[in-house]
């Protein structure tokens, strides 16, 4: 994609999907194009779309990322990036590697699905601000909650891949679009936390999933502000909004909130919007969605990349061959109960042929490992409708978070221990001391391969010597370069390890 994503912070023309025929879910299965935005928000359906729109880029499957977690786990040392050779899926071989450089790489792809989603969100807030006829002041609130929610999470993710990035908190006209500078970290932050605090009470306490599954509520504001604080070194604050989404360790919280007892059912698509899923990423088969989609799809691709090429056997389905687990992750959850929900020995499973393609270990991500079970029955290509969802937040990790911040923060000890071993005892082992050493080591068993694992290493201070092997360099690939093409014409300055 060669054209500067910065512009469509000021396009008039939106995609704005009109609403679902999918009743089971809060999603866009059918967009029929784009509707002037002069045109558009004339009553509380056409608002309502507007909204689905800025959720619309949570789900963006491109081909260089596949959000969020395939190429993120690339980058960490629980996967390699896989597939049929050192150059397939070049953006994840070089972020792997770390030899990315401005031109190539990833970044393109996270900028413009967070900047997208920036721009929806701010026009629909301009929007509704302003007044839509018709819309409740109740809705009213709860659709500029929303949007403040997805702002804050499509600036939490620029601001942790780029570090420097621009601020919009509106819509720009044309003539102020390559005048922008880079804000600082601090003024992002702030902005993310603005944001939140004025979400979460607005938002609803818990959504209809029949219906609503996937919009955002009270919980996810309050995990999503915790994850920002604790980002920052915010520890007591951090906790204290992690505190309210866990409730008593092990119990249920305000939220209905609760660890599942089955570890392994947490990623079935048979068990979406469970009671430890905080924040679903939704997916659907129901799209039916063809090689002509592309790459608008429904269904979760990342499984089909997941699923060992050329695969023949019971259970699974053939896939692409990408992140192949690390021996290293392997070792460190041999003998753990989550090591069989979490990774696949296809060398184990009798009766399978597979072609082993490059960085092969014969080990596979098994949370989200293409199944027969759930592979499509619908129309279009089966392969590319996958129903899983994409778990971004969860109970275990926001235990582990507030046990983490406390820890720092020297708080309540015995809280931080009971947060880290109800996590342990979900899966039938015995505590151990909350320490640093500990609660990082189980956020990594726990979390392996849903995309944390990256992101825990750089705010830890911990890459450096963890990904030195890959070519990790301390100061500069902690973050990704600012896309080549957004630096033309524009006042955006590179990342200075870049240059």
């Amino acid at each position: 994609m060669k054209r500067r994503y910065i512009t469509y912070i000021a396009c008039i023309a939106l995609g704005l999907p009109l609403l679902s025929s999918c009743k089971d879910e809060f999603l866009e299965v059918d967009p029929k194009g784009t509707i002037l935005e002069s045109n558009y928000y004339k009553n509380p359906e056409e608002a309502y779309a507007g909204l689905v729109a800025a959720y619309d880029p949570l789900g963006w499957q491109a081909g260089n990322t596949f959000h969020n977690f395939g190429a993120v786990n690339a980058a960490s040392d629980d996967a390699h990036a896989g597939g049929g050779g050192p150059s397939d899926m070049n953006t994840w071989q070089v972020w792997n590697r770390f030899t990315l450089n401005p031109a190539i790489g990833p970044q393109e792809e996270y900028w413009n699905r967070n900047f997208r989603g920036v721009s929806r969100a701010n026009t629909i807030l301009s929007k509704v601000e302003a007044g839509v006829p018709g819309l409740s002041e109740n809705m009213k609130a709860r659709f500029i909650a929303e949007a403040k929610f997805l702002r804050a999470y499509y600036y939490f993710d620029l601001v942790r891949l780029f570090k420097n990035v621009p601020l919009f908190t509106a819509p720009l006209a044309t003539s102020e679009l390559f005048s922008q500078e880079q804000a600082t970290p601090e003024q992002v932050y702030a902005q993310i936390e603005k944001d939140l605090t004025e979400a979460i009470p607005n938002l609803p306490a818990t959504v209809p999933a029949s219906t609503e599954g996937g919009r955002v509520t009270q919980g996810a504001g309050k995990a999503l502000l915790g994850k920002v604080l604790l980002y920052q070194s915010k520890w007591a604050a951090a906790a204290t909004q992690l505190a309210d989404v866990n409730g008593t360790p092990g119990g249920t919280s305000m939220y209905g909130y609760r660890l599942l007892d089955d570890y392994g059912k947490i990623f079935s698509p048979a068990n979406k919007f469970n009671s430890e899923a905080i924040f679903e990423i939704v997916h659907t088969s129901l799209a039916n969605g063809g090689w002509g989609s592309w790459p608008n799809f429904e269904g979760n691709l990342a499984v089909l990349m997941f699923g060992p090429r050329g695969y023949t056997g019971p259970t699974y389905e053939a896939g692409w061959g990408f992140n192949p687990l690390t021996k290293d992750l392997v070792n460190a959850l041999t003998g753990d109960p989550r090591y069989e929900h979490t990774v696949l020995d296809i060398k184990k499973v009798e009766g399978a042929v597979y072609e082993p393609g490059f960085d092969d270990t014969g080990y596979f991500v098994k949370k989200y490992a293409p199944t027969t079970e759930w592979l499509s029955k619908g129309g279009g290509d089966v392969i590319l409708n996958y129903p899983n969802n994409y778990i971004e937040m969860r109970l275990a990790d926001t235990y582990l978070m507030e046990a983490e911040a406390l820890v720092q923060a020297g708080g309540n000890a015995a809280r931080a221990g009971q947060l880290l071993n109800a996590v342990r005892a979900r899966v039938g082992l015995a505590p151990v001391a909350a320490t640093l050493d500990n609660i990082y080591r189980e956020r990594r068993l726990e979390l392996a391969t849903e995309g944390h694992r990256f992101y825990d290493l750089v705010r830890t201070g911990r890459a450096a010597a963890v990904l030195a092997p890959m070519g990790f360099v301390a100061g500069k690939h902690e973050v990704l370069p600012i896309p080549q093409n957004e630096l033309i014409n524009t006042k955006l300055v590179q990342n200075p390890a870049y240059k």
